[in-house]
Parts: C-alpha cells; sequence; structure tokens
C-alpha cells in the first residue's frame, strides 16, 4: 500500500512537469527507493535482512547467528542453541542441515535469515524451533562477482578472504564460491573436581592453540522451467587440516597423594565435509497441486591422531599414550512434498521422507608405559521413514493450522568384535500439532500453540570418540543416548508488532553433560546422558521500536527450568532474566552503526548453576562507488565472554569455567565488479517457507 502511493505521487509529480513544458517525454522506469528493516517481527517469528544490511559483513555463519535475538553458541562454535527451545533445527532452500553445513556456506550468499518459533507438521520432528536460511537468487541478467577480505584482530590474527561469483542468462542462473581461511583459534576451560566418598581433589586449567588453514568451495545451479517449475542442484565442500596441542595444567589429590601434572597432547587432524543436493518444484495441473521432491547426500570423515606426554611432579616429559581416531558418517535422504489450495483457501500438505545415516568410528589406543592397547571399531546405521499431513486456512477471523506427523526410527549400533548389536532400537511416534490465530482488528490478535516434537542426538555425539585431558580426565560420546520427547504449549498476544508470548515445555529424557568416577582407573569422564526430565515456563516480551533514522529490537524473556535427574543434586530453581537489544542507525552519506547487547542474568536450574553475563558489540560501516563495501566491528567490548556451570552427579561434584576468545576487532572489505541489466524473464518469488530434508 506504502509503495503504490509513494509510486503513484512520484508519477503524479512526473506528469504534471511533462504536462507544463507540452513534451511527450518516454518513461523507461521508475524506481521506488525503499529502506528495509534489518530485523522484523510477525507472528512471533524473527526475520533478519542479511543481505541488504550491516550483517553482511560477519566473517561466517556460526557467528552471524550469535548476534541475532535468543540464539546461543557454544564455546567451541560446535552448536547452536535457541533461548527457551532447545537445539533448532536448521534449513537452506528446503534441505535440511546440520552444524557442519551451516560452517561450509559463506555470509555472502545469504539472503535472509528467519526464526520460526512454531514449526508446522511439515517440518521435521526433531526440534521445536527452526532457523530458516534463504539464499540469493537474482532477477537480473549478467555476471557479478564479489572479492572479500576480512582481518580479525583476536588474541591472534585470523584472515578471510573470498571470491563469490553469480551468472544469469535468460531462465539459467550459476553461483560459485572460493573461501581460503587462515586462523588461529584459541581455546581454554576449566574444571574442579570434589569426589568425597574416596577423598579425591582434582583440578585442571586446559587451552588449546589450533592453526587451521581452511578452504570452502561451492557451486550451484538454479533452471526456472517455467513459471512454476524449477529444478536446482548445489554442491559444497570444506576441509580443513587442524595441527593443535591441548596444555593441561592438573592438581590431583587422594588422599595423602598429591600430584601436579602437566600435560602435552600434540595433535594432527582433519576435517573433510561435502554436501549435495537436488531439488525439483512441479506443477500438477489436473491436480492443481504443487509437488516437490528433494534428494540429499552429505559425507563427514574427521580422522584425529594424537600424542600425549605426562610430566608428573618437573620430573620431564614422558610419552603415555599414542590415539588414533577416525569418525566417518554418510548420510542420504530423499522427501516429497505435495502442497494443494482449494477454492476456499484451505491448504493441503501431504509428505513423505526416507533417511539412512552410516557412521563408523575407529579408535586405536596405544600405551607406552603398560601393554594395555586397545582397538575397537564401532559401527552405527539410522533409519527414519516419516509421513505427514497438514491442513491450513482462515475461517472468519481465525487462521489455522492443523496437523501430524509419523516417524518410525530404527537404530542400530554395534562393535565390530563383538557377536550381538550394542544399540537395537525400533519405535514408532506421532507428533501432533496445531495453531490458532485470531485477529482481533487491524492493531491485536492472539495466538494459541501445540506441538508434541523430539530431539535426536547428532551422529557424532552417539560415536565412540573421546578426548585426553590428563592421567585423571577425560571428554566422551556416549552410544547409548535416546532422543528427547517434548510437549509444548503457548499462547501469545500481539498489539501491532509488540509481542507477549506465554509458554510452558515438559521435556522426558533431556541430554545433558554429566560426570562418572571408575575407581578401578582412577579416572573422572564428563559425557553425555539422558536425564529423568526439564520442565520450562517462560513469559517473553518482544518490543521492536523506529524513530526517524534509528530502529531497535528488543527482547526480555523471564524463564524458569528445572532440569531433574536421580544420580544428581538437584537444587531449588529460580527464575533469570534474558535479555537482548539491537540498535541500527542510518546516517548521511551511507553510514550505518549498530550496536548489540545482550545477557543473562545467574541461572539456577535445578541440576546446574550458571553464571550471569553481559556482551557489548559495535559495529561501523559504509559503501564507497556503489561498489566497495568497508565494516568495522568491535565484538565483546568488555571481554566478558565466559560461562561457569557447576553441577553434581554419581558423586562427583564439578566446577567449570569456559572460555570463548569472542573479543576481536573486526575490518571487513568487500568489492563487487560486474554489469547485470534487467531481464524480460518474469520470475516469481520462491515461498520463504522450507521443506523438510534431513
Amino acid at each position: 500500500m506504502l509503495n503504490n502511493t509513494i509510486c503513484g505521487i512520484v508519477l503524479f509529480f512526473f506528469g504534471m512537469k511533462v504536462f507544463s513544458q507540452e513534451k511527450k517525454v518516454e518513461l523507461n522506469e521508475v524506481k521506488v527507493a525503499h529502506v528495509k528493516k534489518a530485523i522484523t517481527v510477525k507472528d512471533g517469528n524473527f526475520k533478519v535482512d542479511v543481505a541488504h544490511s550491516i550483517y553482511n559483513s560477519i566473517t561466517n555463519p556460526i557467528d552471524l547467528l550469535a548476534k541475532l535475538p535468543n540464539i546461543q553458541v557454544s564455546a567451541d562454535k560446535e552448536s547452536v542453541t535457541v533461548i527457551g527451545k532447545g537445539t533448532p533445527l536448521l534449513y537452506i532452500d528446503n534441505q535440511k542441515i546440520e552444524i557442519n553445513d551451516l560452517n561450509s556456506l559463506s555470509v555472502d550468499d545469504i539472503k535472509s535469515i528467519e526464526i520460526i518459533e512454531n514449526p508446522s507438521s511439515r517440518y521435521e520432528a526433531n526440534g521445536r524451533v527452526v532457523i530458516n536460511i534463504t539464499r540469493k537468487f537474482s532477477k537480473k541478467e549478467g555476471l557479478k562477482v564479489d572479492i572479500s577480505e576480512k582481518l580479525s584482530f583476536q588474541r591472534y590474527f585470523n584472515n578471510y578472504f573470498g571470491i563469490h561469483s553469480s551468472f544469469k542468462k535468460k531462465k539459467l542462473e550459476f553461483k560459485a564460491n572460493f573461501n581460503y581461511n587462515q586462523l588461529t583459534v584459541w581455546e581454554s576451560n576449566g574444571n574442579d573436581f570434589t569426589i568425597p566418598m574416596n577423598d579425591i581433589v582434582s583440578n585442571y586449567r586446559t587451552k588449546a592453540i589450533t592453526r587451521r588453514p581452511q578452504f570452502i568451495l561451492g557451486a550451484g545451479i538454479f533452471y526456472k522451467i517455467n513459471e512454476n517449475d524449477y529444478l536446482s542442484f548445489n554442491c559444497n565442500e570444506r576441509f580443513q587440516n587442524d595441527r593443535f596441542d591441548i596444555t593441561t595444567n592438573t592438581y590431583n589429590q587422594e588422599q595423602n597423594t598429591i600430584d601436579n601434572i602437566y600435560t602435552l597432547n600434540a595433535n594432527k587432524q582433519k576435517r573433510n565435509f561435502l554436501n549435495t543436493f537436488l531439488n525439483y518444484n512441479h506443477k500438477i495441473r489436473s491436480l492443481d497441486a504443487m509437488l516437490f521432491s528433494g534428494f540429499q547426500y552429505s559425507r563427514f570423515k574427521q580422522p584425529t591422531n594424537g600424542i600425549i606426554s605426562n610430566d608428573f611432579n618437573d620430573t620431564g616429559l614422558e610419552l603415555t599414550q599414542k590415539r588414533d581416531q577416525e569418525f566417518l558418517v554418510n548420510v542420504f535422504s530423499g522427501k516429497i512434498d505435495v502442497e494443494k489450495e482449494f477454492k476456499n483457501k484451505m491448504t493441503l500438505e501431504v509428505g513423505t521422507l526416507f533417511l539412512e545415516a552410516d557412521a563408523t568410528t575407529k579408535l586405536e589406543i596405544e600405551n607406552f608405559n603398560t601393554e594395555a592397547n586397545s582397538f575397537t571399531d564401532y559401527q552405527y546405521n539410522e533409519k527414519n521413514i516419516a509421513a505427514y499431513s497438514q491442513i491450513s486456512g482462515n475461517f472468519k477471523k481465525i487462521k489455522y493450522s492443523i496437523g501430524v506427523r509419523g516417524e518410525n526410527t530404527i537404530v542400530k549400533g554395534k562393535y565390530a568384535s563383538a557377536d550381538h548389536e550394542s544399540i537395537d532400537k525400533n519405535y514408532i511416534n506421532l507428533f501432533p500439532k496445531a495453531s490458532f490465530h485470531f485477529s482481533i482488528d487491524d492493531f491485536n490478535s492472539m495466538s494459541l500453540t501445540y506441538a508434541k516434537s523430539i530431539n535426536r542426538p547428532i551422529f557424532s555425539r552417539t560415536s565412540q570418540v573421546s578426548t585426553y585431558i590428563n592421567p585423571y580426565f577425560v571428554w566422551a560420546n556416549n552410544i547409548n543416548l535416546d532422543p528427547t520427547l517434548l510437549d509444548e504449549v503457548s499462547l501469545s498476544y500481539q498489539f501491532k508488532n509488540k509481542i507477549l508470548q506465554l509458554s510452558y515445555t515438559k521435556m522426558k529424557s533431556p541430554v545433558h553433560y554429566a560426570t562418572s568416577y571408575d575407581e578401578s582407573q582412577s579416572l573422572v569422564t564428563m559425557q553425555s546422558e539422558n536425564f529423568d526430565q526439564e520442565t520450562a515456563f517462560s513469559l517473553e516480551f518482544t518490543l521492536p521500536f523506529e524513530y526517524k533514522n534509528w530502529s531497535t529490537t528488543n527482547v526480555i524473556n523471564g524463564i524458569l527450568n528445572k532440569v531433574e535427574n536421580k544420580q544428581s543434586v538437584v537444587n531449588q530453581s529460580k527464575p533469570y532474566l534474558y535479555y537482548y537489544s539491537n540498535h541500527l542507525f542510518k546516517f548521511k552519506k551511507g553510514i550505518k552503526m549498530m550496536v548489540t547487547g545482550w545477557g543473562m542474568t545467574n541461572r539456577q536450574e535445578g541440576v546446574y548453576k550458571k553464571n550471569g553475563l553481559f556482551i557489548m558489540n559495535f559495529s561501523l560501516s559504509k559503501t564507497f562507488l556503489n561498489r566497495l563495501d568497508c565494516t568495522l566491528s568491535y565484538n565483546d567490548i568488555f571481554r566478558q565472554m565466559k560461562f561457569t556451570e557447576n553441577f553434581t552427579t554419581n558423586d562427583v561434584q564439578a566446577n567449570g569455567i569456559y572460555y570463548t576468545d569472542a573479543n576481536l576487532v573486526l575490518l571487513s572489505v568487500k568489492y563487487s565488479f560486474g554489469k547485470i541489466k534487467d531481464s524480460e524473464f518474469k520470475e516469481r518469488n520462491i515461498d520463504d517457507n522450507l521443506g523438510r530434508i534431513r
């Protein structure tokens, strides 16, 4: 409406001028300038415009997500969670992806990111929230190439170099990218363990500095057959060679015996990730319905070789152990969705999915001071068959969506040397979902939703991969993890673009870290385990504002969360506060400034006690000559990015601290060259709602 009004005014004054001069002028085009908001909110979902905002200058997708409302990234940047929602589903262009796919994507290829708080049945049941990433596709013909250089100054200097090209000719579009990153990554953590029953106190502080040359390659082709049909193929690959020494200082006291140990764990690691997917969209004219089909193949390989030496009480380093590990997973999936819209605007969606994953973990340990060597070969297979049906539409002032998804999962795990399977699971689950949106008037509305979902552990968590920290402590995965079942109901009220939402969630068998002590080996192990249950209440306010050249998005979320476990000490739960505030200022001459602050108060969540924190980020950007984009960023200004986590499980008290190297100064420069022109081919926008592929 606003754009049409502006366009009418422009044409009116243009016409008046032509009439007054009594001349005929051919009007080639009318360009209406409209500045997009960086963050918008609709029906409780956040949508972030990456392509046309200061977010485009961020070095990688993981760091980009960390700056968005409600999203938390782990210290090792290997997992993403949403406040009050847990681990999200990640989607790119109708394909479900994992964290490795996200790391292989370039920020320059991202058009927008949407955080869908209440995904419908068409999305996989493995998650309560969807992060929907839409990539760029051009509507104009020609060739365009972007060259970018990003210099990051943290504890160590990091360099990000990228070339991104796109070529479009009529119905065909081709995209390719090449990135070379020269990284030095600093990581540190520590734990203070107390085992009263065995009169043991064991404390460690560990540090790792990783030298990481990283290559990211990608290519894709998109062919628009006609107004409704298209075919697309994409392939991306990331490979890196990591060299990192894990150094640990340990104090260990067992009864009257005290040891001070320095541990050197020299590692070499390779990470190779490949992902390809094929999409076909077709209109079935006889049924007046849309058919979407997709196929995806992913492969991830990670061999790690480590040489471990220990120095007990300043007696000198002595070779202790050699560890060779290899993790390999292959995943194939395919899906078909059919969508039919009826004359009364009711939409019926049905679909089916098949997924199969094969993972292998090989672990060989050679001990230099004993003859207790070992070799294990663990094979893991998972199959998932799913089908869903969903009806959505409008009835008077009520917008509704009702659906159900059924999934059959078969999991088998076996050691090569064993006669029988260690893991043998076969279960069927139904996941109903319902959403009702009531429009009271033009400014007021209410929504009521219910959803049942499941969280399955990622493949690497169910492997036998472990990390040696010191002679008394090891990080380990868990092959026996079960999925988590969740029930959630939420009620929200919206006035214009302001939202108030109340939700309750109950989880059965949630997965959290736990400790255990093996007296025969004098070894503490930290690994993921299924706890008994977890419940959460949350009351969230979303408050966006805009005034002249200033726009802001604010989120305040009060949360009461309780984690319970029979093997753990469960303390009283107390409510805590999460807050997020993003401010974007637009000045003259195209200068943009963004200030973001977020944080949490101290958290007491039953089993766990965690610290509060406050983080402040700053960015300043300007475009020169319409081709050169320059951005200066300063993250974690007050150097507050560290997490503490205290708990007691299996009679082991653990007080952990985890540091993140988030304090940085970043200079980003991107230059674009090439010429594009208007295309005669009229392309209809592809729906941003993504299908389900895993």
